[in-house]
Formats: structure tokens, sequence, C-alpha cells
């Protein structure tokens, strides 16, 4: 009778787990399908107000383009797709460009003067804002600074390069030795465009196509796709630049980086230390070099007692709003200045 009994027991306890698994399962089973298709629903809305609220619009190209006032052949079919290349790319890389405008309202005004003391059509600004982005920078090349120059043909132009020095950092230097590369090949080339295709390839790589290929022009010139894109870069730097607006950008005067306002020492003896040299002058190390990028060591030994020009910051240099409400912060406001009307300016609720 015992054995019976625990055997039936045995029996109901088995049921009884089998009756709770099958339950467990089939809720189980419901919750997933309950959530599969409450996270079907989920995507399908978060995808149709993606497409509601996200576009991407074609850029308009302008009817007439021209660079250094030569014209562009935009009727080619081949020169349209490039200008709409470069357009498309930097409207919708918008941080670099946003950055273009920040540093061309600082450095525009210290390059435009030296292009036109020395001849040089104001576009070639565009040419130094598509080399650097207007910064300091070191290619894998070892082209430098703003304008992107090489050693020897920096040397060529009239800079100083040595261990101490390095004026290619220098803006107002090698600005003027830009000029002076440019004004050599435009009287190789005869036309702007071919002398600002050369300083991406070189005079004499440029006149090897030329030669080879049988033409007397860029546009009718089958280049590297680096070259083929460079005047392009250019052309839509200077669109973007001039038409902000027309391309998305809504940039305040608060939101640009004003000029430096400065004054000039003239340096011509040695200097053992500058970190007090620059205390001496009122101001840091890192400050001294930020604003004379062109000093690379922390002496100079200027055994020829050569003269240098060291610019330091005014007082009160550091105070933002000071900066953009001076003279120098208000020099090309005409054309970034941008007021936008508070019924324009889009509400965004965030739930």
């Amino acid at each position: 009778m015992n054995l019976f009994l625990t055997r039936c027991l045995i029996f109901l306890r088995s049921k009884r787990f089998y009756t709770l698994a099958v339950l467990l399962l089939i809720i189980t089973g419901a919750r997933l399908f309950i959530f599969s298709i409450t996270k079907k629903e989920d995507d399908e809305n978060y995808h149709r107000y993606f497409q509601d609220n996200y576009k991407i619009f074609s850029i308009k190209i302008p009817e007439n383009l021209s660079f250094a006032n030569e014209s562009v052949p935009l009727h080619d079919f081949d020169f349209h797709e490039r200008i709409d290349r470069e357009l498309t790319v930097n409207t919708y890389w918008q941080s670099n460009t946003s950055f273009f405008h920040k540093r061309a309202h600082r450095w525009f005004p210290v390059i435009e003067p030296i292009l036109k003391k020395n001849g040089i059509p104001d576009d070639f600004k565009y040419l130094a804002l598509i080399e650097s982005g207007l910064t300091n920078i070191v290619s894998p090349a070892g082209a430098t600074g703003f304008w992107q120059l090489m050693e020897e043909p920096a040397k060529k132009y009239g800079l100083q390069i040595d261990k101490e020095v390095d004026e290619r950092y220098n803006v107002e230097k090698s600005t003027e030795a830009a000029c002076k590369y440019l004004h050599e090949a435009y009287s190789i080339f005869g036309n702007w465009t071919m002398a600002a295709a050369s300083y991406n390839m070189g005079m004499n790589g440029a006149q090897r196509q030329l030669e080879k290929q049988k033409v007397n022009n860029y546009y009718d010139l089958l280049l590297g796709e680096e070259t083929s894109r460079y005047l392009f870069r250019i052309l839509a730097a200077k669109c973007i630049m001039e038409h902000p607006q027309d391309y998305g950008f809504y940039l305040r005067k608060k939101d640009l980086y004003p000029p430096f306002k400065t004054q000039e020492i003239i340096l011509d003896t040695a200097v053992v230390d500058f970190t007090d040299y620059a205390i001496a002058n009122k101001v840091n190390y890192k400050i001294l070099k930020m604003f004379n990028p062109w000093l690379r060591q922390s002496f100079l030994t200027n055994k020829e007692r050569k003269k240098y020009t060291i610019k330091l910051p005014v007082e009160g240099y550091t105070d933002f709003e000071k900066l953009l409400n001076s003279d120098e912060g208000r020099a090309i406001d005409t054309v970034y200045s941008i007021s936008i009307p508070a019924d324009t300016i889009p509400v965004i609720n965030n739930r």
C-alpha cells in the first residue's frame, strides 16, 4: 500500500510540474510575442520620424563662377560635376566648414592686405584656407604652415628655416613667400588658374603635363584626382564663404574668432630663455609661443644679431568680449554679421 501511494504522489507531482512548465512557456512566449510587436512598432515609428524630420538637399550650382576674374566653364559637364562634388562635401561637412568661417574672421584681415600689396588676386586667400584650414599644420611630406610650404621653395622665397626659427609658421612672412611663388607661376603660365594648380602639383609638374598633353590651360588637362579637385575645392570654399546663408551656415558675429590686437617688439639679441623673456614682457611662455610659433626653441642664439619682430598681445587679450568689440574684431563684420529673425529659428521639442 505504501509503495502504491508513493508512486501516486510522484505521478501527481510530475503532472503538476509539467502543467506549470507548460504555463510558464505559454506566458513567456506571449511576452516575447508582445515585446516583438512593440519593438517593431517602435522601430517603425522611429524610422517614420527620421524620414519626416531629416532632409538632405542637393546643392544649387552657381550659374557663373570665376577664379581671380578668370571664368570657369561650368557648361562643361565635367566641371559642373566637379564643383557639385566640392560644394556638397563642404556644405555637409558642417563642422569643418564652420571652423573655416571662424578662423577666416581672424586671419583673412591679415592675409588680404598682403595679397593686395603684392598684386595677387584676393581669391588666393581661399587657397590658404583649403591648404591648411588656416592652422599651422605639418603634412606627412613636411609642408608647413598656413600656406603649406616645403622647405626648399620656402628658403628660395626668402624664409629662414633652421633649428631655432621656421618662418613658415609666421603668417605674414609665409604669405609674402606664397605671393612670390604665385608671381613666378603667373609669369610662366600666363593665368592665375594654372598658377593655383601649380601650387598643388609644382611648376615643373604643371609644365610637363601641358607639354605632354599639348594643351595650354588647366581645364583641358587630365590630372590626378588631387589636382583635378584642387581648384574646385578653392572655388567651393569661395562660394560658401561669400554666401554662407545660401549653403545653410548661419554664424553670428559672436560665434567667430576675432582678430588679435597685438604690439610689436624688435628683438636683435640672443635670448637665453624665452620663459624669462616672456615674464619680463608680462606674458607667459605659452602665450609667447602661441603668438610667435615661428620660434622653434626655448632660446635664440642670434649670432648675426638679426632683427626679429616679436608679437605680443595687448593688455586684456584673454577677454573674448573685448576682442570681439575691438576695431580689429569688427574688421569684416559686413561679411559675417548674420541676423536671424526670431520666427525663423526652429524650435525642437525633445521628448
